[in-house]
């Protein structure tokens, strides 16, 4: 199972990427695009083969001991083990990890005792191996008791959506203890109880070690058969292919009308246009004159004039607060082809420059001045201010 937490941001490029035939030697670079930020609360679980699971000195720390390397703390009294201990067992040509987890009481699946401690854990287990204390002296607890309480706390834990649930997972028995006087005993009465259950039952002996290489044999059949059964269902890995940031499937930008504070503001929207933004070095200003360039090559200035934008109008570059700047509309040239230092882009600095509506005006107020000056020259030649020494033919 694969989870994507935080997603990484698109790199940035160097001056040597964005350079071209026209600039050669661009005095500045696209920053990178900033990943996800927050916070992200993970939950530490133990993953194992396999999970010990039983009443509090059942013995399970004693069998992981004798199983595997693991020297987990062993002593005579409840819930001597508070963490989770893991162990490396090796059963024929199959090696598996066994988790002895802190023990369950009464009341588990409630959060009694350690039972969420205990639980949480189990649930990342692929089979269960019941440990039954065949040697237990207090009242009202045997093997057959002791199992059924299990069950029904792990019948009631509710595990996340698509897991098994826990009683439904591969489960073997192992009565413990047979080496202390009566426990043996014992073992022998239940065991058809159990077996008549349908439960695969081993007699073992943490102490002794009797019945342990059985019961490890027989864990790592099980093991290896889920793990067969786990890779027949798992789909075929796919093989991640990186696309070129040009050849993305990108949404077109949108351009809104919005009111801020009684005043019109246009905002726009769109991977291409944000992205630009993010990458933008502010304080240099080639790199500004080269976003100009790149959000007019787009189209952005004719959608905001579509949009009922005018120069000097606020306009808004990503959700929230976003970029703000005030709207200049610009003439179609491209940063490149205007000459100046590394770092600088003339067009910054023509913050005088005419409008559209006064290059009009001033278009009109030129054409009048020579329309004024053609009738002028017009009435001095009917009037006879001008001579001329011969009459021009129409063939010259």
């Amino acid at each position: 199972m694969t989870l994507l937490v935080a997603e990484g941001g698109q790199g940035g490029l160097g001056n040597a990427a964005i350079s071209s035939l026209k600039r050669k030697a661009p005095g500045f670079a696209l920053l990178g695009v900033p990943g996800w930020t927050g916070q992200v609360i993970l939950e530490l679980k133990t993953v194992a083969d396999v999970a010990l699971v039983g009443y509090p000195s059942a013995g399970k720390s004693s069998l992981i001991a004798a199983m595997s390397a693991a020297r987990p703390k062993i002593a005579d009294y409840p819930f001597t083990t508070l963490h989770p201990n893991l162990g490396v067992v090796q059963g024929g040509d199959t090696r598996y990890v066994i988790a002895d987890v802190p023990g369950l009481i009464e009341g588990a699946s409630q959060g009694k005792g350690l039972g969420l401690e205990f639980l949480r854990h189990v649930e990342r287990c692929a089979a269960l191996l019941h440990v039954l204390d065949c040697a237990t002296l207090e009242p009202n607890r045997d093997p057959i008791t002791d199992l059924d309480k299990i069950l029904h706390e792990l019948n009631e834990y509710q595990v996340p959506e698509g897991q098994v649930p826990l009683t439904q997972r591969p489960q073997l028995i192992a009565l413990n203890k047979i080496d202390v006087p009566d426990g043996r005993e014992l073992a022998d009465f239940v065991k058809a109880d159990l077996e008549a259950r349908g439960y695969k039952v081993f007699e073992v002996s943490a102490a002794s070690r009797e019945g342990l290489k059985e019961l490890n044999y027989a864990l790592a059949q099980l093991v290896e058969d889920h793990r067969k059964e786990v890779a027949a269902t798992l789909p075929k890995r796919q093989k991640v292919q990186l696309m070129n940031a040009s050849k993305r499937d990108e949404k077109e930008f949108t351009v809104t009308q919005e009111v801020w504070n009684d005043q019109i503001v246009y905002r726009v929207l769109g991977s291409k246009p944000e992205r630009w933004v993010a990458q933008t070095m502010f304080g240099n200003e080639e790199a500004v004159g080269y976003l100009g360039d790149r959000l007019a090559k787009i189209g952005l200035e004719d959608e905001l004039f579509r949009a009922g934008a005018i120069a000097g109008d606020t306009v808004v570059i990503g959700p929230g607060r976003g970029v703000i700047f005030d709207w200049e509309p610009t003439i179609n040239a491209a940063a490149e082809l205007i000459s100046g230092p590394r770092g600088t882009d003339a067009r910054i600095d023509q913050r005088d420059r005419r409008t559209t509506k006064e290059r009009r005006e001033q278009y009109e107020d030129m054409m009048d001045q020579r329309s004024a000056l053609r009738d002028e020259f017009e009435k001095e030649r009917r009037a006879g201010k001008w001579s001329v020494d011969r009459e021009i033919s129409k063939d010259e």
